[in-house]
């Protein structure tokens, strides 16, 4: 090619020739407006702005709603009623839900501290975050005693409340089971003075509400894996007297041909397991029978559930022949 003389820099002489050049004279504009409302409004979010370009140039069509839930948040800081609630032009919740993620963004930089609760983080948590109403959780539960009415003209009712109704409910039970398993939670035997209650896994905060569950006898029942034991010991964190059913080493050695794998087993150190629960929690975590062994609850055989749960029965039914002093 022989000798070239290459250019050092190439100078641009205004911002209008560099705009026309690169073709994004249009976005400059919208960026400029974008500026200038928000100057307007909240100068609070310029930082942000200036910081995010581009998301903001994504978000120009959204952008004067996303100004107007701003607004309304600072009128009304945590408002205690639903995203449904919210009335504004153009707004709906679903909107601000498919916005939580930039919006808790922008809220940050405008509330004041005192009406943000940082300890809720996550677009899940954005609702009380910023003090909105959640939806309810629901606790679903099936008396297993007929005996206790709690629908008219059912003897044995599924039922599910939001966690506070449950929280209040009044019931003659001595025995609450938990299962992880919609089909075990089905199928559930009838007990005496006995409700079976369909679990949520990790997180049992709704549940830790119902205080009269303190003076029932719990028995949670989980997969027999790293992670049911995970969760019982995470639910010990709420009612210290639970006791775990079906989750022991007879159980997974009458089941041996049900073996299945877990993927991703837990490693951490368990605080609050029996000494014989946490014997076999380490052989699973520790792979000390085989890497990765599960037994799923609804591979346990039923004629070993009523068993059991007869075993159980029994050790609280008074023997007719025996004086209960």
């Amino acid at each position: 090619q022989g000798t070239q003389n290459l250019p050092a820099c190439v100078w641009v002489e205004t911002l209008e020739d560099a705009l026309n050049c690169l073709g994004k004279r249009k976005d400059w504009d919208c960026f400029n407006e974008q500026v200038s409302v928000t100057r307007h409004t909240h100068p609070a979010l310029l930082p942000w702005l200036e910081r995010r370009p581009l998301q903001a140039l994504a978000l120009s069509t959204d952008w004067p709603r996303l100004l107007a839930v701003v607004t309304w948040l600072v009128a009304h800081p945590r408002p205690g009623i639903y995203l449904r609630q919210v009335d504004l032009p153009g707004v709906h919740s679903k909107f601000i839900e498919n916005h939580r993620g930039v919006l808790a963004e922008l809220l940050d930089l405008t509330l004041p501290v005192n009406v943000v609760d940082v300890s809720k983080t996550g677009i899940s948590q954005f609702a009380a975050r910023y003090g909105f109403v959640e939806k309810p959780t629901r606790i679903r539960f099936r008396v297993l005693d007929p005996k206790i009415c709690i629908v008219p003209g059912s003897s044995s009712p599924d039922v599910t409340l939001d966690a506070d109704s449950f929280s209040r409910l009044d019931l003659a039970v001595q025995r609450v089971f938990i299962t992880e398993n919609e089909t075990n939670f089905l199928v559930f035997p009838p007990m005496h003075h006995a409700i079976v209650i369909f679990g949520a896994g990790y997180g049992w905060e709704a549940l830790a509400r119902s205080h009269w569950l303190n003076n029932c006898a719990i028995h949670y029942w989980g997969d027999i894996d790293t992670h049911g034991f995970g969760i019982l010991d995470q639910l010990r964190g709420h009612f210290d007297h639970v006791a775990s059913f079906l989750m022991d080493r007879a159980t997974l050695d009458a089941h041996a041909a049900l073996w299945g794998s877990e993927d991703k087993p837990l490693r951490v150190d368990l605080h609050q397991l029996t000494s014989a629960e946490r014997s076999l929690y380490d052989d699973l975590r520790d792979a000390h029978i085989r890497p990765g062994l599960r037994l799923e609850q609804e591979h346990i055989g039923f004629q070993w559930l009523t068993y059991h749960l007869q075993q159980l029965d029994d050790m609280t039914t008074p023997n007719p022949g025996i004086s209960p002093g």
